[in-house]
This record gives structure tokens, sequence and C-alpha cells, in this order.
């Protein structure tokens, strides 16, 4: 078995919590918890193999409202352990029997994300070889073999004395022999070869065979919740289609990315990635399952019928056995889902955890609350981070030249504005600040680059944050559209 957290098994909680806090303010406790929960799946990778089996993971459900860092966290985790992480809202399900889809499609969508994750990582381990096989063909085609080993000309082309010149409008030497103990069309192809790999030829265009990709679009056949009918119908008309190519006109830097690419995918073992990545899914997937209190038994609201509360109840049981673990059948193959991280969350707002059923809950036994943020929160969210986002406006400005300064009494006004916002309005916690900036910064986007010339420094102070934000804030019918 291979091992497939190898990529942070040097990472301890503490160091995996570290990078967290990269990205994520605050929240503390579900980091922690998240945290001993990715370092357990390395710990049972290397338990005794009598034991791994037995070991299952302590799936976590993270209790807050929206906004305070419940899926950034778990989409950073996925992504630092590089394990297949898909998000899913509880609600979008319905019971079996209904019309919808049902639960079982989370592990196939999953699946998907993990064999395109592996297949990824295997085309870049034959990449530089791929790279190769394109230029070979590339070199095929800039200079034709000869059937008859006879040279041939281009219509109406002047040949030189030795050359012969064919329609690319490339001149090259004829085969004979000399001295050297080469061709002169190796030394040709030498040449031209390293006039490729110069870039000498990029702007060059060239007529190149592609496979013609018929199959994707036959998952559309696929009726809502009868996934494996889809799969039946792409394999059924892929294979009709019979690989079918046609003729592309590209230049030779076109060429070269679209031929890689062509190359790679005969140089991986498709029945190894589909291994692999069932795999990593069964022993590093991480589904989080959003929105969970929506299909609990105390949300039901005055509109809705006892049928609503049927198929909310219906959807937890058939959650349950995905859960707990089972067999799910993909088109990739068959998937246990005993050792999927499964992390729920929910604002938990007009119902309680102890709303779903008992069954339910005790297979989530790690229960974490989150808390609500604050103006100092705002503050350090808006800063800290690597993608905070005051960085990534920095950035955008200056892809045109322009600078962006952010005093810090500046941000500090920002943060105030958004906290008095969510205070006043609703809570959407950090997704404020998002409004917020924007609003800010509305003008001077538009402006650049014409009112804003490349090469202009503009500064964020608080004074310009309270012309532009404080009316708008202090009214609240206004707020709730704007802000």
């Amino acid at each position: 078995m291979p091992d497939v957290t190898q990529h942070v098994e040097d990472l301890t909680p503490r160091q995996i919590v570290e990078e967290l806090d990269k990205y994520i303010i605050g929240q503390d406790k579900a980091k922690k918890n998240v945290a001993i929960a990715l370092r357990n799946r390395w710990r049972r990778q290397n338990a005794p193999e009598e034991m791994r089996d037995e070991i299952m993971p302590n799936n976590i459900i993270m209790i807050g409202p929206t906004g305070v860092g419940k899926t950034e966290i778990a989409r950073r985790l996925a992504r630092l352990a590089r394990a297949p992480f898909i998000k899913v809202e509880a609600s979008k399900f319905t019971e079996v029997g209904y019309v919808g889809r049902d639960v079982d499609s989370m592990v196939r969508d999953l699946t998907d994300i993990a064999v395109n994750m592996v297949e990824k990582e295997h085309k870049e381990e034959v990449q530089e070889r791929a790279r190769e096989q394109a230029e070979e063909r590339i070199l095929d085609i800039l200079i034709p073999p000869d059937d008859e080993g006879q040279s041939r000309a281009g219509d109406g082309a002047q040949e030189e004395p030795g050359f012969t010149v064919h329609p690319t409008g490339e001149a090259e030497p004829d085969v004979e022999d000399d001295s050297s103990g080469g061709s002169l069309r190796q030394r040709t192809r030498q040449k031209f070869r390293d006039k490729l790999e110069r870039g000498d030829l990029d702007d060059r265009e060239i007529e190149i065979e592609v496979t013609s990709d018929s199959q994707s679009m036959m998952q559309m056949f696929g009726p809502m919740g009868m996934e494996e009918m889809g799969v039946n119908l792409e394999e059924l008309f892929g294979n009709l289609g019979g690989g079918q190519r046609k003729k592309r006109r590209v230049t030779v830097e076109e060429a070269r990315e679209i031929l890689t690419q062509e190359e790679a995918e005969k140089l991986i073992d498709q029945d190894q990635v589909k291994e692999d990545a069932l795999e990593r899914v069964q022993q590093a997937g991480i589904v989080f399952v959003d929105e969970i209190d929506k299909v609990a038994a105390g949300t039901r609201t005055r509109d809705e019928g006892s049928g609503q509360g049927v198929s909310r109840q219906g959807v937890q049981r058939d959650l349950l056995p995905i859960v707990e673990g089972s067999t799910v059948t993909t088109k990739h193959g068959m998937v246990e889902t005993d050792h999927i991280l499964f992390i729920a969350s929910g604002a938990f707002h007009a119902s309680k955890p102890s709303d779903l059923i008992p069954e339910l809950q005790g297979r989530f036994p790690i229960r974490v609350e989150l808390n609500n943020l604050d103006e100092d929160d705002f503050y350090e969210i808006l800063t800290k981070p690597k993608n905070a986002l005051v960085k990534q406006y920095r950035a955008l400005l200056r892809s045109e030249n322009v600078e962006i300064e952010f005093k810090k009494e500046g941000v500090s006004e920002l943060a105030r504005i958004a906290a008095e916002v969510n205070a006043d309005v609703e809570n959407i916690g950090a997704r404020r600040l998002h409004t917020v900036l924007t609003t800010l910064l509305e003008d001077l986007l538009f402006d650049v680059p014409e009112e804003i010339p490349p090469g202009s420094q503009v500064t964020i102070d608080a004074e310009m944050v309270r012309d532009r934000l404080s009316s708008i804030a202090s009214s609240r019918d206004l707020s709730q559209y704007i802000l």
C-alpha cells in the first residue's frame, strides 16, 4: 500500500496549525482538531498492519455562522495534504425515491477529482520525455521524410544546389552521406532541432493532427442521480467515435504544447492512474458537508409540510452509511468510504446538533464551535494572511504599474466599518470585507489606466475610507444593498 500522506509526514500537528495560520485568522480550536485529524492519517499508515483497518477517522462537525472560516480551514487542510477534496451542500441532496442527487454522488465526484489530480501528477513526471517526443513530431512536419529517398520540391519553389525546398518553405539538404559519417538530412534535422529549442521557429505556422475530443460532451446524457448510465453512454459513444483525428493549423509554439499533452497521455498508464486515485480517495479523501443544519429536524419552516421533514431525515439516513463506511460504485471502480475524513459544518441558527438523528451524531465525535469575527479579527484578516485582500488589490494594480498603499489607520477604519455593518444588518463574517473593499476601490479600479496613468501612486487612509463609505454604512437601508 503506497504512503498517500508522504508529503506531510514531516509536519507535526503544531506545524500544520502554523501552516493554516498563514491563511486563516483565529479559530485556533478548529485548526487544532483538523491538524490532529490530518496527523492521525499518517500515524495510521505507520501503525501495525493488523491495526490499520481498525483505526477510524475522527470526523469533525464545525458549528458557527457564515464567513468565519469553516470552509477555508477544510480547503486549506486538503491543499496542505494534497488530498482529494470536495465541498457539498447537504441541502442539495434528496432522500432515495425523490427526484434529485443522491448522497453517493459526493463519493463519485470525489473520485473524479482524485483521478484528475493523480493524472496531472503522472503527466508531470513524464513531461520532459513527452516534450522531446512532441518536438520530434514537429520536426517530422518541418522536414517530411521522402518515401523513396528522393528529394521533393514545393510547387514553384526555387532549389539551391544540394537542397530541396519543401512546402514548409524551409531549405533541406538532399540525403547524401558525407565523410563525417552522418547524412546531410540528419545534420539538417539537428540544425532545425537547435532552432526549435532556441524558439526561432515559434511563430511559424504548421498543420498538425490531434485527437478529436468527442467524449467530453457525452456526460450530459447521464440523468440526475443516474451517473452510471451517463458513464455507460460516454463509453459507448466514445468507442463508436473511434478516436477520430482532425487537422489544425497552429504556430510551432502552440503545437509544442498541444502535442506535449497528447504525448503525455500516451506515456502514462491510465490503469495505474485509476488504481492510485482510488487508493488516494480511500486513504486520504476529504469530504466537506456544508449546511448540514439544513437537513436537521428543527429547521422546518411554517410553509413546509411534513413530507419535507421526512425528506430531510431521509437524507441523514442516506448519508449515514457513507460516513460509517460503505462501498460506492464509481466509473473508476469500487470505493470504500471507511477511512475518508468527513467534515460537516452548519450555522445551527434554527436548529442544534442534537436535532440530527442520533446515529449520525455519533459519526461526528469531534465538535468545534467557531467564534464570531470582531473588528480586530477583520484588521488581521485584511493584513496578515498570505492571500490578504489588501495584498490581492496591490497585486492587481501593480499589473497596471500603479502602486497602492494602505495606511494602517485606513485599514483600521475598513475593519471598523465592516464590523459595524455586520452588527447592524446581517453578520456574513469575513465576506463583508470583500463588499466593503470593492465599494471603496470601485472608482479607482475603473479609472486605471485612463484617469490614473501607469506610474501613479494611490494612498488609502482613514479620511478617504470615511469619505467614501461612512455615509453608506450609516444608512441601514443602503448598506443592505451596497455593503
